[in-house]
């Protein structure tokens, strides 16, 4: 009910609110009713009602013909509203006198919206060139280039640097800019940054998506794009891609942006961690895309060292890497490397902090089913993170992975489908590092009141019964897991079965995620038996976060077919 009510009070219809939840439309209704919902919702005017639902319609994916339907009749009610309101204003300042427009002009003039003609290259300089580290340098110098493609360490202060650089190029040149990600909510960090830089260092604020900058050379366009933006290939202008090594469907993603920059005064920019050597871009990081074009001329490209220091390749990209020493050898100073060797595993930290791609063609877990998993999680209506009660009273299953010596404990909250072979959301992922038994298990105690917990499962082979003997103090139906060939076995099938129906989704900016599951393979023991590792050992991490969810999907039987192939695969 809680959720209903959250969903309602954001305007939407009981008829979807239904759909969305799974339940009875009569029953959303007598919520309704008996919880007087209607008192609760605040007063609009009738084009603040008309551009919200427009707005939310305008969201839904996919439309139906009813939906279409009241898209074009409310889009016209909003525009008879709008030509109305402006006639009249338009009536009123005729009626005054000439003064008075004359007033009235300068007036709209100093208050026009988005204004950055006062803005000169010494102001840049001025406010931020001077605080670039060198590697920043070395990208804003390498800014004309047609096409730039950046492999980076995590939080380097990439997008930040190209959303200044964009901002700066829209506002002194009229420059139309494109950014494009995963996500919406990536879409959006490019934006936050732009009105964060303008009004901290110039005292300007900027608004709109589309934003509509007045430049003196006239209106630069700066549209924030999310991957599944279906107009996008109507836009030109400079493209920033974000992320592009964990973008689902790359390829089409790409060719909609070359369109975009077909010009020959546009440019490229792609930037990016590395992902899998499986992923669609990595054969156009490489060179080999290239190369395949014209096999009868193949042509050598740099190699990484090359790289490090930015570098124009022969199919005319400049490209460079950076690392998370390179960073700090150009001035960076954010990181402790020390702590970051011992927060994530070896292969993690080469992946997320060192530039290296994971080699996904060994594990037990592809990319390309891996990528199915990932969402926008901004889609989920249903949940609301910042209610004492996220998902109301709707069962949720745990899952915890404990620490060891240089390792991290993990915890994840699953939202099960309300039916049979429906899809599971991790809503919740939390990693607590170096922390003790009690203040883990009090910690599970807290969301213990925040969820309703269905079941939890918790790996007490070693370190982790501690935690589960308090964790049975206050949730008796906590379900020990012992781990053994067999139950792993079993465990990391569930989840093929799982991940290969593409039955489960996470935020696609939890890229650790995808990375645990990599990292894992098969294993023989000393035995001559079957098992599944991920490069654990003592002193290293061990893929936890993929376990924690695993041990969670565990409370789903396995499938019966999928059990007859495990059994002989095992044997």
């Amino acid at each position: 009910m809680d959720a209903a009510k959250r969903l309602y009070l954001r305007r939407h219809k009981p008829k979807e609110i239904a759909d969305i939840l799974n339940i009875p439309p009569r029953t959303v209704y007598d919520w309704r009713t008996k919880g007087e919902w209607d008192n609760l919702l605040s007063h609009e005017t009738v084009e603040e009602a008309f551009s919200r639902r427009l707005a939310l319609l305008a969201e839904k994916d996919p439309k139906t013909e009813l939906d279409l339907f009241e898209i074009k009749s409310l889009t016209d009610s909003l525009v008879r509203l709008r030509a109305g309101r402006n006639q009249s204003n338009t009536e009123g300042q005729e009626s005054g006198n000439n003064k008075r427009g004359k007033s009235q002009k300068r007036s709209n003039t100093k208050k026009r919206k988005n204004d950055v003609t006062r803005l000169t290259a010494n102001d840049f300089k001025e406010k931020l060139h001077k605080n670039y580290f060198e590697y920043q340098i070395a990208l804003r110098e390498a800014r004309h280039h047609r096409m730039r493609m950046l492999l980076k360490s995590r939080q380097i202060g990439a997008t930040w640097y190209f959303a200044q650089e964009a901002f700066e190029d829209a506002a002194l040149e009229g420059r139309n800019k494109i950014f494009l990600s995963a996500t919406r909510a990536q879409a959006e960090v490019f934006r936050r940054y732009i009105i964060s830089i303008a009004q901290q260092n110039f005292d300007i604020d900027l608004t709109g998506n589309p934003m509509v900058l007045h430049t003196n050379k006239g209106p630069a366009e700066l549209h924030f794009l999310s991957n599944n933006s279906k107009s996008a290939q109507s836009y030109t202008g400079d493209v920033y891609i974000d992320e592009f090594f964990w973008i689902q469907k790359f390829n089409e993603l790409y060719k909609v942006a070359s369109g975009m920059a077909t010009h020959k005064k546009w440019r490229k920019t792609l930037l990016s961690t590395p992902s899998a050597v499986t992923h669609e871009a990595y054969d156009l990081w490489t060179g080999e895309r290239y190369n395949q074009r014209f096999k009868k001329k193949r042509v050598e490209f740099p190699g990484f060292k090359q790289m490090q220091s930015g570098i124009l390749c022969p199919d005319n990209s400049w490209r460079k890497i950076i690392t998370l020493d390179d960073a700090e050898a150009g001035g960076c100073d954010l990181f402790d490397k020390a702590n970051l060797l011992l927060e994530y595993s070896p292969d993690e930290f080469k992946n997320l902090f060192m530039c290296l791609f994971v080699d996904d063609t060994f594990g037990v877990f592809r990319f390309a089913d891996l990528e199915e998993c990932v969402t926008d999680i901004g889609q989920w209506t249903d949940i609301d993170h910042n209610s004492p009660r996220p998902v109301g009273n709707y069962p949720v299953w745990g899952g915890y992975d404990p620490s060891r010596v240089r390792d991290d404990a993990s915890f994840v909250i699953l939202l099960p489908p309300l039916t049979p072979g429906g899809k599971f959301r991790v809503i919740k992922r939390f990693k607590w590092i170096n922390k003790s038994f009690p203040w883990q298990a009090a910690e599970i105690k807290k969301l213990c009141q925040q969820y309703n917990f269905a079941y939890m499962g918790i790996d007490v082979t070693g370190p982790g019964l501690g935690v589960f003997d308090t964790i049975k103090t206050f949730y008796h139906q906590a379900t020990p897991i012992h781990y053994s060939i067999g139950n792993k076995t079993a465990m990391v099938l569930k989840a093929q079965e799982i991940i290969g129906a593409n039955r489960i989704l996470w935020d696609v900016q939890e890229t650790t995620i995808t990375h645990a599951f990599l990292t894992i393979r098969k294993i023989m023991t000393g035995t001559g038996q079957i098992s599944y590792a991920a490069n654990r050992t003592n002193t290293t991490g061990h893929a936890d976060v993929a376990w924690s969810i695993m041990h969670a999907l565990a409370n789903e039987p396995i499938a019966h077919n999928q059990a007859a192939k495990s059994t002989v695969e095992v044997l």
